[in-house]
């Protein structure tokens, strides 16, 4: 039942008082303020002291889920290896003047490489190198295992036709080397028995299983599967678990970490990506070296081939003249046309080097390695003596390795970048081969004038002797030839010993190692989750215990949460035995009931002497309290003490007086009232000789009227006469005005608060009628308490009133609700 708001029990004091406003004024603000309220630290202390039980299970509850999921999930191993790049031996073997540092640079080209080693041109070196095209299980209870390197066997297989890759070939052992292979073709199972080492033939492989070293005949009846991945599925796998990463750029390592549930599957995987990345790394770095030296070896043979056959020549003028003499004038002569045919020759090789340079303009690219220079790529370059040819060399060449490096890291949307470098290399390659053209022209007509000149040279030398015109005409060629040859021989040799000190640009820091522990799951991590799982669930039960804790359980609590005295405690009692209010005080005077409600009896003694009469008033919120118990009871106690008392039943609406001691109600307060029958008459005896009782009589339709009526007073008055203590049993006052109204005439009002069934709300009803309703005398009895004080209460006595209508005539009485049966019931009823 709902207790009544401040409006309504204001309400009840108007009427109480005869709606004259004579009640006292509301209390001040800081009055109001409701007792107790804030934080109920013993409460708290004393839920979490006997939730320790369940907060030690939800703990155990939280390692539990730990270790089951621990056990339930797939480890997952990382293996990882560091490499430096050598970019200081790069910048070195450059040798670009004015070459400054640039961090941006370092960053771009550390970016580069971990494309590259993230490039299929990785993957598929990887395919080739290492067994990831079959994944071989071991199928368990709950999980699979994968065996990397110690399958019992082996499949090799021809692919037919690529239907069945990626799907799981299940394989059971079978004695003798038999097995069972199944597998699925559609929504259809197919399956058979083989042996061993013997084809079998799918709809997508040719497959033969070939035991290993870890096959035994222990293994019979053991199931394993394996998968056939292509290589979309391999690259796939390896994207996914490979992870690379510049560690620091301005010491040029990057990190390489592998991750699978198999630790010595992601150690291979990681140490295969090294050693495939130093090799792609060598042949990049070898590669700008053998095309040169195959430009300087057709140079050397051409150069050869003319300097044998100079030599001839000059051999055979020398066999058929048998002279080396020549005539002193012809020396200046000689010398002057050696010169112009030495320039001529300049200037052929210059032309032979424009048509070179054409041709490898018109190729794809000029230099194969990011570290040569043009005039490394093309020896000769600088005879052009052009700054500008040099210098739009240069720009093609930078030009053509960065289209190198975009298209080596090549990702679908970089299609624009692509065209822009493309049609900027058109246009580099355009103004190269117009300059060639330019200077081709300028060399042809300076051997044209070469060529006149030495015209004029041989027409005069024609007139010296025959022989020595011949012979030095025939060792020039033979000279410069010689030259050039030695020339030659001496970039061969040089790029040879470049050739075989070729190194990667790259170190191995620290190499890739089995993996001991897995970094997914974490054991520790997860079990401190469980734990702290636990403990926040643990909290919450303390919390949650401790919000909906609504109900008094104790003195303590009582006193915390009202402003009234406490006048004693009455301990728990059967509810077995006791299915409505007995007089048990009078059976058993030593039990702890009659002891504490002695001690009742001795505390009255300091709210109203006993010398004097007394009028008392016992009432509660709802019913169910225990306030017909403790009427009846204390009146006994009262009465063993030599006290003439009785009890009169007050609650015409639910009369229970009567009950407690076995007798009729046919007649009492309310025939009293309306005076059809006379106080003397409804007087009944007890067992007890110095206590009785008045029932309630019939229920009227008014009971609030007939209290009110001037002819109840006169019978107190005529009560207090006959005897010293009357005890009135009121009604709920949380339900019906007629409590109130009671208690202004009486000398010391009691209000019953039933352990662990009445509310803590329900105690600002007390709180309000001592301060807005002037109850000063107002005292409060603590009923059915447990030793411990908490918890485990006995529900006797009913529950609550509820509301309907009798007799036709429109007034509201109120009956008891049914108690509630079963445990969720009992629950529902106490923290609602």
């Amino acid at each position: 039942m709902a207790v009544n708001e401040n409006a309504e029990l204001e309400e009840l004091i108007r009427n109480a008082t005869g709606g004259s406003g004579a009640a006292a004024p509301t209390a001040s603000a800081p009055e109001a303020e409701e007792a107790g309220s804030g934080l109920d630290l013993p409460l708290l202390l004393s839920v979490t002291r006997r939730s320790l039980p369940w907060m030690l299970l939800l703990l155990l509850l939280g390692l539990a889920a730990s270790w089951t999921y621990l056990r339930y999930t797939k480890p997952v191993y990382q293996s990882s290896s560091t490499i430096k790049i050598d970019e200081k031996r790069q910048d070195a073997e450059l040798n670009l003047p004015g070459l400054v540092a640039n961090p941006q640079q370092n960053v771009n080209k550390l970016a580069g490489e971990v494309e590259l080693i993230k490039s299929d041109l990785i993957y598929s070196r990887l395919r080739d190198s290492l067994p990831l095209d079959v994944n071989y299980y071991a199928e368990g209870t709950v999980l699979e295992t994968e065996l990397y390197g110690n399958s019992p066997f082996r499949v090799e297989y021809t692919v037919r036709e690529p239907i069945q890759f990626n799907k799981k070939f299940s394989v059971r052992l079978l004695e003798g080397k038999r097995f069972r292979l199944s597998y699925l073709m559609g929504q259809q199972e197919i399956d058979g028995e083989y042996q061993l080492e013997q084809p079998v033939t799918t709809p997508g492989f040719n497959l033969r299983l070939v035991p290993t070293k870890y096959f035994s005949g222990q293994l019979a009846d053991a199931t394993y599967y394996f998968t056939i991945n292509d290589a979309a599925a391999i690259n796939g796998y390896l994207s996914a678990n490979l992870t690379v990463s510049v560690i620091n750029p301005e010491a040029s390592t990057i990190g390489i970490s592998f991750s699978d549930n198999t630790p010595q599957k992601a150690q291979a995987i990681v140490n295969k990506i090294d050693s495939v990345y130093l090799n792609v790394k060598l042949d990049r770095s070898s590669q700008a070296t053998q095309q040169t030296l195959a430009f300087l070896q057709g140079q050397l043979l051409d150069n050869r081939a003319k300097l044998q056959d100079a030599e001839k020549a000059l051999e055979e003028f020398v066999r058929q003249s048998k002279t080396y003499d020549a005539k002193a004038d012809v020396g200046t002569l000689t010398t002057q046309l050696s010169d112009l045919r030495k320039e001529r020759e300049t200037l052929q090789r210059k032309a032979s080097l424009l048509t070179q340079v054409s041709r490898l303009v018109q190729q794809e690219r000029i230099t194969s390695r990011d570290d040569e220079t043009v005039e490394q790529s093309i020896p000769g370059l600088a005879l052009l003596e052009d700054p500008q040819l040099t210098q739009l060399m240069s720009v093609l060449n930078e030009q053509q390795r960065d289209m190198r490096k975009i298209l080596e890291s090549y990702q679908p949307n970089a299609t624009a970048a692509v065209r822009i470098r493309e049609d900027q290399l058109r246009r580099t390659r355009d103004g190269v081969q117009k300059l060639l053209q330019q200077n081709a022209e300028l060399v042809r007509q300076e051997i044209a004038a070469l060529d006149r000149r030495s015209a004029e040279f041989n027409s005069e030398l024609l007139a010296l002797p025959g022989k020595e015109t011949e012979l030095a005409r025939l060792r020039r060629p033979v000279e410069l030839y010689e030259k050039t040859y030695l020339m030659l021989m001496d970039k061969m040799v040089e790029f040879n010993i470049k050739k075989a000190g070729t190194t990667p640009d790259f170190q191995i820091l620290s190499p890739a190692s089995l993996p001991a522990a897995p970094i997914f799951p974490v054991k520790l991590m997860v079990y401190a989750i469980g734990l702290a799982v636990g403990a926040v669930l643990g909290l919450g039960l303390v919390a949650g215990r401790y919000l909906l804790h609504n109900t008094v359980t104790n003195i303590r609590e009582l006193e915390r949460n009202s402003t009234a005295p406490v006048l004693g405690v009455v301990p728990s009692y059967d509810k077995e035995k006791l299915a409505v209010s007995k007089l048990i005080v009078d059976k058993n005077p030593k039990s702890a009931i009659s002891e504490a409600i002695r001690s009742i009896r001795t505390n009255l003694e300091f709210v109203a002497n006993s010398k004097q009469k007394r009028l008392i008033s016992i009432t509660s919120t709802i019913s169910g309290e225990g306030k017909t118990f403790v009427a009846v009871n204390l009146g006994g106690i009262i009465a063993l003490s030599d006290q003439r008392v009785i009890i009169i039943d007050l609650d015409m609406r639910k009369p229970k007086v009567n009950l407690a001691f076995d007798a009729e109600n046919t007649k009492g307060v309310s025939t009293i009232l309306i005076d059809r029958h006379t106080v003397q008459e409804c007087i009944q005896r007890t067992n007890i000789p110095t206590l009785d009782f008045i029932s309630a009589g019939p229920t009227p339709p008014n009971p609030s009227e007939l209290i009110l009526h001037p002819q109840f007073d006169k019978m107190l008055e005529e009560l207090k006469q006959q005897y010293d203590v009357i005890i009135i049993d009121t009604p709920p006052v949380g339900l019906v005005t007629d409590g109130v109204l009671i208690m202004r005439k009486v000398d010391v009002p009691i209000y019953i608060v039933r352990a662990g069934y009445s509310k803590k709300a329900f105690l600002k009803n007390i709180s309000k009628l001592v301060k807005g309703g002037g109850f000063n005398k107002l005292t409060t009895i603590l009923n059915d308490a447990q030793a411990s004080g908490m918890y485990g209460y006995s529900y006797g006595y009913g529950y609550g009133y509820g509301y309907g209508y009798g007799y036709g005539t429109g007034y509201g009485y109120y009956e008891e609700a049914p108690a509630p049966k079963g445990l969720l019931a009992r629950l529902r009823r106490r923290f609602s």
